[in-house]
């Protein structure tokens, strides 16, 4: 059973920088609207998003450093628990490839002492969370967060390179480099399909992947209860709790510069997120469906914090480190079959880097997975001109029982 959950996460900041080297951007294959255009509405149904408690927006844009490319960023407001110091911090990635927020030390604030949470062996938690673009490395501690008009209270949240703990032991830093929140992005907002980071597992078995106990110099593999697991924010907010609806526009040919779109809180709560005419996946335990290109079937995710769409093509060019650049626009299509035998032909358009325009942040971009395996990686482009709704697993909305996905 997997218990990293996260395994099939962001292909984040890291990754686009290798591939676009702080230039150039990629954008979807239906004609759209311009640049900096708002979001469709976020039901298939109906129902305004102005105004409502529950709806956050969206950027796409470079980043804090100018140079990022396909990532989608809200702000969030973190306090140490019970206070009312705060502090909002902006350009934090939306992944729906993970669960629970992480936040580079370098963006909080002096006043932010966020109390770190406790290993069982009574040391301080730390997490080694492993994505496909490296590891993040930090202490666990409890923050009261809060997104738009939604908040959870004393939620555990992992601390990025922070210097007051060990640094990662070889365990840990073998899996990879540390992949760089606070680079173009101050955190990493995981509203995956699961309510924490591992589960029941890593209450039970210490894994030398995940969790450790650490004082100052000093780190070992640890249990951790799921109270103190790094932790998806939504499975506790008091209400519009079950899942999440990203809207995104579409995206012209030859990129945008900047992209608006939503983050609606709950899937079905409410008027704004009512699933309307959208077709449900079902996911299976580990979040992930199925997708059919070329006639053959690969394991596929969702996952706004990857930067393009990664799928097997051997007949694509590549360059870039491994980004399609065809000559011209491709307009491909496969096979999404949900756990349960629902399937849909889903088309999309990618499209060459040498394509882009230099100033364009987002485009419908393709690569190679190397270093995913046998999967499809749905990216950020596949949310372009698409309402998406993802339900946590257990939660219950009128579709059914989470986990699923929708469009």
């Amino acid at each position: 059973m997997r218990i990293i959950r996260f395994l099939l996460s962001a292909l984040t900041i890291a990754l686009a920088l290798a591939a676009c080297g702080g230039g150039g951007s990629p954008a979807p294959a239906t004609p759209a609207p311009t640049a900096g255009s708002s979001a469709p509405p976020v039901t298939s149904g109906g129902g305004s998003t102005s105004g409502e408690a529950n709806v956050v927006a969206i950027t796409v844009d470079g980043g804090t450093d100018g140079r990022a490319f396909n990532n989608p960023f809200v702000t969030v407001t973190v306090c140490v628990p019970g206070t009312s110091t705060c502090q909002d911090i902006d350009h934090v990635l939306v992944d729906t490839g993970s669960f629970g927020l992480r936040i580079a030390a370098s963006a909080l604030n002096a006043s932010m002492a966020l109390p770190k949470l406790t290993a069982p062996a009574g040391n301080t938690l730390a997490e080694c969370a492993p994505f496909a673009s490296g590891v993040a490395w930090g202490s666990v501690r409890s923050a009261d967060v809060r997104v738009g008009g939604e908040s959870a209270s004393a939620l555990p949240v992992q601390v990025v390179n922070d210097s007051s703990i060990a640094p990662a032991p070889r365990a840990c830093s073998s899996l990879g480099g540390n992949f760089g929140v606070g680079a173009s992005t101050k955190g990493i907002l995981g509203i995956g399909a699961f309510a924490q980071d591992c589960g029941a597992g890593c209450a039970v078995t210490a894994s030398s992947s995940l969790y450790y106990g650490c004082d100052a110099s000093t780190c070992a593999a640890s249990t951790a209860p799921l109270a103190s697991q790094v932790t998806n924010p939504i499975a506790y907010f008091a209400t519009d709790n079950n899942g999440a609806v990203i809207s995104l526009p579409a995206v012209p040919l030859t990129g945008a510069s900047t992209v608006t779109g939503t983050l609606t809180f709950g899937v079905g709560t409410r008027s704004n997120n009512q699933l309307g005419n959208a077709t449900v996946f079902a996911a299976n335990s580990s979040g992930s469906v199925q997708t059919t290109y070329n006639g053959t079937r690969y394991t596929a995710f969702f996952d706004t914090g990857s930067n393009a769409l990664f799928f097997p093509d051997a007949s694509m060019p590549q360059c870039f480190g491994g980004f399609y650049c065809p000559a011209t626009t491709q307009t491909l299509s496969a096979i999404v079959t949900s756990a349960t035998g629902v399937s849909a032909t889903v088309s999309f358009s990618i499209e060459g880097f040498q394509s882009i325009s230099s100033s364009a942040t987002a485009a419908p971009v393709g690569g190679s997975p190397a270093g995913l395996g046998k999967s499809f990686d749905w990216g950020l482009p596949f949310f372009f001109g698409r309402t998406v709704f993802v339900a946590i697993a257990g939660a219950t909305t009128p579709a059914g029982i989470g986990p699923f996905w929708a469009f």
